[in-house]
């Protein structure tokens, strides 16, 4: 079945939240802890210890929050080829400190590298400088939150790669990281024009390797780590990726992928979120479960800001 773009574009960004959402009551388990595959749902069995239980109910965490920052930026732009970056940074510090697109205005979860590079941005620290750049610092969270990037650009490849990098680096400063988030981009672009997924991954790997050996940074570093990355569900780049892959890989349904995902677990939000966001792209929104959309919460905020990047992608 062939997707609408309007519904590629919705299965996106639903897909990310409501894939965050349901890997949150999983977090922090070792798979072996985790109920069956067929019983992992967005409500957890009531024998299941749920993870951040001051959450609120069917919430999504910081990955769905710092998604809609981005989206709510780049829906702002009087283009769909630039990004105002320092725009995208108060933004992600209002969600930090006020809760801003938090649901319920509550932020019950902001990881380490994240708030260490806020807490330098705000004791005024440049953005270029905030985030370490050691090879250790390469969490997945510039990662989680830039799909919305790939979904709202419509200029060049090139100009895609370097956006996405731009959105990682007040965070996660790294070439791995910002290299991970122009790979995903790709990927995401080529899925919204309706090719395979094998066909979207191999050609962004392509693209990737044509585009940043041009700008001079390091893709042999990237292709390597991918390349050997076992998935595992952790919380580094590139696991996140290899494990994004290999749920999409083995599922055939926007559910199963979920599921799957959250099966790793370990840092199963982000994992889900990631996956789940390509899955809604390939499925397309109509493969969401109704049941799982009509129980997220946020949608009240999430929804007007979807809305304004499909009208317009529209025009």
């Amino acid at each position: 079945m062939t997707h609408s773009i309007e519904s590629k574009i919705r299965g996106g960004l639903y897909g990310l939240l409501v894939g965050d959402a349901c890997g949150v009551p999983y977090e922090f388990n070792q798979p072996s802890s985790l109920p069956p595959l067929n019983e992992i749902d967005m409500t957890p069995p009531a024998t299941f210890g749920r993870s951040h239980q001051s959450a609120p109910p069917y919430a999504y965490s910081d990955d769905g929050a710092q998604a809609l920052c981005l989206l709510a930026t780049l829906n702002e732009s009087p283009d769909t080829v630039s990004m105002d970056q320092a725009a995208f940074v108060r933004r992600m510090i209002m969600w930090s400190e006020n809760g801003y697109l938090a649901v319920d205005g509550e932020v019950f979860d902001i990881g380490i590298q994240t708030s260490r590079a806020f807490d330098r941005i705000l004791d005024g620290i440049p953005v270029e400088r905030a985030a370490s750049d050691d090879f250790r610092s390469n969490g997945n969270g510039s990662l989680m939150r830039v799909l919305p990037l790939a979904l709202w650009h419509t200029g060049s490849d090139a100009e895609l790669i370097r956006l996405a990098a731009e959105q990682s680096v007040p965070t996660h400063a790294h070439s791995l990281s910002k290299l991970a988030c122009g790979f995903f981009c790709l990927v995401a672009r080529r899925l919204l024009a309706h090719e395979p997924l094998d066909s979207a991954w191999q050609g962004a790997l392509a693209t990737l390797k044509e585009l940043t050996l041009e700008q001079g940074e390091n893709f042999d570093m990237f292709l390597t780590a991918l390349s050997h990355q076992k998935p595992g569900g952790t919380g580094y780049v590139i696991d996140t990726l290899a494990s994004a892959h290999e749920v999409l890989v083995k599922s055939s349904s926007y559910d199963e992928t979920v599921r799957r995902a959250i099966s790793m677990g370990h840092d199963t939000d982000t994992t889900a979120a990631v996956a789940g966001g390509l899955a809604g792209i390939i499925y397309g929104f109509e493969g969401i479960p109704a049941r799982w959309f009509q129980l997220l919460a946020g949608k009240e905020l999430a929804e007007p800001l979807v809305a304004a990047l499909v009208q317009k992608r529209a025009r």
